[in-house]
């Protein structure tokens, strides 16, 4: 094993040959050699090797093979001058292998070489992209599950920082053809982590590029199979997926095939779905995607079905009047409990689908079963607007960091939900039924309107106080909103209408 003094008489030797170090082979095969030695002569050779690499083509595979055993050291200096050093072997056919490497050293624990294996990844990214890409996704696909995770989130967290010149268009399709391999078999976080990559990708901003992201998610939803509601992993892949859907679609790129599929499978089954996430209110994750979804609706061969099946489903949640004793008192033990979060999922859902079929309640349904309807509506209106005075009169003259506060924050959400069932229910009372006015969801951000701009009832989204709503979550990270047990944990999902003066006195207090 060479000494350090030889090391250095050694690496003299190559830089001084200038043009001519490549015929002095037998130095830099002592300089491969310190690898063998101690402490001194490893931090030595981890520096030196890169060095003259490129002069010994032959060399290659030991040179190579010698920095991989430092950057496997047990001395957590040389492992790391050794990782800070492999981008100087990233060359021709190398770089590939390199990559590889790179991409199986992410499994480090320690930060400061986890940092430097990133660094040199993103090196060698910017003098050859697709061989990187050949390293990273060949770990991706065939590495143990701690480097496929790590090689992910890479991807997930890097690939936006680089430069256009390197994430040419070629690059790009690149990474798309790749990443259809890896969805073949994925688990939900990583699926989640593949769309937030591919959804980055600049050739697929377009209407194009974003129908085909649509595709990929409703394979991956298997939206072709029947839905089993008593199967968690059959639920959670659905919703994951539609997750990661609904921020696709717009006006130009239809959610109809989702929409069709929730209305066919999901809704009939809606009390029976199960899920492995503890504390979700299933049904309402759902509706709320469905409601989020039905703005994007477009030609829907089986309008009609869907709609009857939104229709049936509603009047689930907007009871019928209880019958009163012949003394003036309920005759029942119990009054029905009005769920605002869910009529609000599902009445804009309806509405919305409606705007596409204008005279599905006065053509399509019988006179009695549309007579039922506006008694439960009329019900369920009088219940709301109780409710919505009760609100307003809790939140009057709060502002700042008084609606701050656990409380006002459900209040406040609370009028948002009422508030757009009002508006929602108005529409319907007119005659014919009418589908014209525009709410914003209760958990979405409302949209400014621009001077000049026609606002969309006036009353509608964030009710009266406050008038700036809280901002909404991120798409990618959206929760679903629900309320925390306490005494105000009724307040949202379920209104007991006939307990709706002690509700004014002691649930909701100013």
């Amino acid at each position: 094993m060479p000494t350090v003094e030889e090391l250095y008489r050694n690496y003299g030797i190559l830089a001084d040959a200038t043009e001519q170090v490549g015929q002095h082979k037998d130095a830099y095969q002592l300089i491969l050699d310190g690898v063998k030695g101690g402490t001194k002569e490893k931090r030595l050779a981890a520096q030196f090797i890169p060095k003259f690499f490129k002069h010994f083509p032959e060399l290659a595979d030991s040179a190579i093979n010698a920095q991989l055993d430092l950057c496997e050291d047990e001395d957590v200096s040389i492992r790391r001058q050794a990782i800070k050093e492999l981008p100087q072997f990233a060359t021709g056919e190398n770089l590939p292998r390199v990559a590889d490497i790179l991409t199986q050293l992410l499994q480090t624990d320690d930060s400061a070489e986890f940092n430097l294996v990133n660094n040199a990844l993103l090196s060698i990214f910017k003098m050859d992209a697709k061989g990187t890409l050949g390293g990273l996704f060949s770990q991706i696909l065939q590495g143990e599950d701690i480097v496929r995770e790590r090689a992910i989130k890479f991807l997930s967290t890097k690939l936006k920082t680089l430069p256009d010149e390197v994430l040419t268009k070629e690059v790009e399709e690149l990474i798309l053809t790749e990443s259809k391999k890896v969805l073949e078999d994925v688990t939900g976080e990583e699926f989640v982590l593949f769309m937030k990559i591919l959804s980055g990708l600049k050739s697929l901003q377009t209407v194009s590029g974003r129908q085909q992201l649509v595709e990929l998610v409703a394979e991956q939803a298997d939206l072709e199979q029947t839905f089993n509601p008593s199967d968690p992993d059959c639920v959670d892949r659905l919703l994951q997926c539609t997750r990661q859907a609904v921020p696709l679609f717009s006006k130009n790129v239809h959610s109809t095939r989702f929409v069709t599929y929730f209305c066919e499978q999901v809704l009939p089954n809606l009390s029976s779905l199960t899920t492995p996430v503890e504390g979700l209110d299933i049904q309402l994750e759902v509706l709320k995607l469905l409601a989020e979804m039905s703005s994007f609706c477009g030609d829907m061969e089986k309008l009609e079905t869907n709609l009857r099946k939104l229709f049936d489903k509603l009047l689930e949640y907007m009871p019928l009047p209880p019958e009163e004793a012949e003394n003036g008192e309920n005759a029942g033990n119990e009054e029905p409990k009005l769920q605002f979060s869910y009529v609000e999922c599902l009445l804009y859902s309806f509405h919305q689908l409606g705007r596409k079929l204008p005279d599905f309640l006065t053509a399509k349904l019988n006179a009695e079963k549309l007579k039922d309807f506006k008694i439960r509506l009329q019900y369920f209106a009088r219940g709301l607007q109780v409710y919505i005075r009760q609100l307003r009169l809790a939140l009057q003259g709060k502002t700042g960091e008084a609606l701050k506060t656990e409380e006002n924050k459900i209040k406040v959400v609370a009028l948002k939900i009422t508030n757009n069932i009002n508006v929602l229910i108005k529409d319907l009372f007119h005659i014919p039924p009418s589908y014209k006015s525009t709410v914003t969801l209760s958990w979405k951000p409302v949209q400014k309107v621009e001077i000049g701009q026609k606002r969309a009832s006036e009353d509608t989204t964030s009710g009266s106080p406050p008038k700036k709503s809280p901002a909404g979550p991120k798409r990618d990270a959206r929760q679903i909103y629900n309320p925390p047990s306490g005494k105000y944990s009724s307040n949202l999902g379920n209104f007991n209408y006939g307990e709706r003066f002690r509700l004014g006195t002691s649930n909701v207090r100013d």
